[in-house]
């Protein structure tokens, strides 16, 4: 089997642009990947067209021997572009693969040990923006079995935050932590915004309300810098991201940066490279939240690699999202009480409809976070619950 082609598929998805990654081959079978970026999809889909002649020809089946001398023959190395388009591509062989050997991909990884895993909500606060506005969606949301909520209550501060901003996160979260209980747990994220000193201050202030992690509390072109807050901080510190390949990681975790690692399979290098780098967190007796908060392929991608990672600690994923989701993807996600099942399919189990995507060209979308519009993710009149035990509601 050889490959004969690789296609990308730019579709707008409101608050980003979601990126698809289609291989062919010459028996016919193709895979799905996803490898979504934000503002950067012209230079990311310039990148895959450069990677082809690396590529095509090749066994899709051979994936580490793929990798492998892609990124070698790559002069200029790392990165979110180049690291993205490996990923994507090295994801849709995976899901060949499976297709082959009529197998779910968890099966081709060592297999599962465990057939479902925590989750926690992302984008469960559409719109939302005073304390009491928060507070009356998380709780909506924990009334429907889910446990786990992340969010940024920061505004659109950078580096420092003033005081007045700062007191409005407390009670912002402060009123979620009333309105939820104890039991449901909280995660704060900071999306690579402050200085060393502010995140130490952020922690300190919000310690109190028992949060599980904060994530990225300083950029990731410093990773002393988040060590430093890991070691003033009694709030858990997660980050990863933005860290690529294992080589990316060795340096965080020799740096004794985090608490929890959180990379993203299609920036850090795709499936098996992620599971290299949560063998090394492992090492350190350090747990694993893959970051999630794209498309559908991606959810797909990471709960087939949960199922088999030891020290995997709880799985992001987007609660809502714009009805476009089930018309472009036969996507399954089944819900219960808090948990997301692994699917026994075959290969990732996720198919897109190439059609569907026409109706949804690319359109240039600006990073939300300094503009006060990070709850303005989902358009108000077409806010859906996509899993299955949800249900479906508009909000």
């Amino acid at each position: 089997m050889k490959i004969t082609d690789i296609k990308t598929y730019i579709m707008d998805a409101y608050r980003t642009n979601w990126t698809f990654i289609k291989v062919e081959t010459d028996e016919g079978l193709y895979g799905w990947g996803e490898a979504s970026l934000g503002t950067q999809e012209m230079a990311l889909s310039g990148c895959v067209e450069d990677l082809k002649r690396l590529i095509v020809g090749r066994n899709p089946m051979e994936i580490e021997k793929m990798v492998f001398e892609v990124y070698r023959d790559i002069y200029w190395k790392g990165g979110p572009v180049l690291m993205s388009a490996i990923s994507g591509i090295e994801m849709a062989c995976w899901d060949i693969m499976g297709k082959y050997y009529n197998a779910p991909v968890y099966a081709l990884l060592g297999g599962k040990i465990r057939d479902k895993v925590k989750m926690y909500a992302n984008s469960w606060f559409v719109g939302a923006k005073t304390p009491d506005e928060f507070a009356a969606k998380a709780k909506e949301t924990v009334a429907l079995g889910v446990k786990a909520l992340k969010w940024d209550p920061f505004g659109s501060s950078h580096m420092t935050i003033e005081n007045e901003v700062l007191d409005r996160a407390e009670n912002i979260v402060g009123a979620v932590r009333k309105a939820v209980g104890q039991n449901v747990d909280l995660l704060i994220e900071c999306h690579g915004r402050f200085n060393p000193y502010t995140a130490v201050r952020i922690s300190k202030r919000l310690e109190q309300f028992n949060i599980l992690l904060m994530e990225e509390p300083c950029p990731p072109d410093n990773l002393q810098a988040i060590a430093e807050v890991k070691k003033k901080s009694n709030v858990p510190i997660s980050a990863g991201e933005r860290v690529y390949s294992i080589y990316g990681f060795e340096d965080l975790f020799a740096k004794n940066a985090v608490d929890i690692a959180q990379p993203d399979i299609f920036h850090a290098g795709g499936i098996y490279e992620s599971k290299k780098i949560a063998a090394m967190a492992q090492a350190k007796h350090i747990p694993v939240s893959f970051h999630n908060p794209s498309g559908p392929i991606s959810n797909a991608a990471i709960l087939q690699l949960a199922a088999t990672v030891p020290n995997f600690l709880i799985h992001e994923i987007m609660l809502t999202d714009g009805s476009f989701r089930k018309r472009v993807t036969n996507e399954k996600v089944v819900f219960e009480d808090g948990y997301i099942k692994i699917n026994d399919c075959v290969g990732l189990g996720i198919e897109i409809n190439e059609d569907v995507i026409e109706e949804y060209p690319y359109k240039p979308r600006n990073l939300r976070h300094y503009n006060n519009a990070l709850t303005n993710i989902r358009p108000l009149d077409d806010n859906n619950y996509y899993f299955e035990g949800i249900g479906n509601k508009n909000d």
